[in-house]
């Protein structure tokens, strides 16, 4: 059964809660998108969404717990990993999904306001966090199986490869403002699984 019989007062998969939280956490990201953090309250969300604002307050509080809910449904519905058969190909599959999210027209802004909630929320942060552990999570196995391959040493730290991947393509967007582009992408993967063949992520 597609359905599944709650406790009362839950929401069941496809209900109208469920449809409620879609449209606020959509109006929400357009609206971080379009103002960063700052320039939001949850009066705004609610009419974007066309949602009463009562709904809004009670469900989320303030817009530091939606964004925490935000991170928590992107999390949920990220994309699965890239299973090419080599760790240079899964490597580059990854490099290019982070380059198409940070240079999307959306999804860019949205990911800098994300990024400064959590830097002036704990609740925020921590949701950012646990984020960015199932990506982790999520795309670590490409270096687990490498290793099983014999691709990179046994003692590879995959969670390190994804982050050392990760990070020079972060810098450029919110720290260096240097273009993020295929090119750049590129090298970011081919420099990380040479590092992790030569050993760079023993643990």
């Amino acid at each position: 059964m597609n359905q599944a019989t709650g406790a009362p007062g839950t929401a069941r998969p496809g209900g109208r809660t469920a449809r409620v939280r879609e449209a606020v956490l959509r109006a929400a990201g357009d609206a971080l998108a379009d103002k960063g953090i700052g320039g939001i309250d949850l009066a705004e969300v609610a009419r974007r969404a066309d949602v009463g604002k009562t709904t809004v307050y009670r469900r989320w509080g303030t817009v530091h717990g939606l964004v925490a809910d935000m991170l928590a449904e992107m999390a949920e519905s990220s994309q699965p990993r890239a299973d090419t058969g080599t760790l240079d190909g899964d490597l580059a599959a990854l490099a290019d999904l982070i380059l198409d999210t940070l240079t999307d027209a959306r999804q860019g802004p949205l990911f800098k306001a994300l990024i400064a909630a959590a830097a002036s929320d704990p609740e925020a942060a921590a949701a950012l966090h646990r984020f960015y552990r199932v990506r982790i999570d999520e795309w670590s196995p490409c270096v687990t199986t490498a290793a099983a391959r014999g691709d990179v040493p046994a003692a590879t730290d995959p969670a390190e490869v994804i982050r050392a991947l990760s990070a020079p393509l972060y810098y450029r967007f919110l720290v260096s403002g240097d273009p993020l582009d295929p090119d750049t992408a590129k090298r970011a993967a081919a420099a990380t699984a040479a590092a992790a063949r030569s050993g760079a992520y023993v643990v």
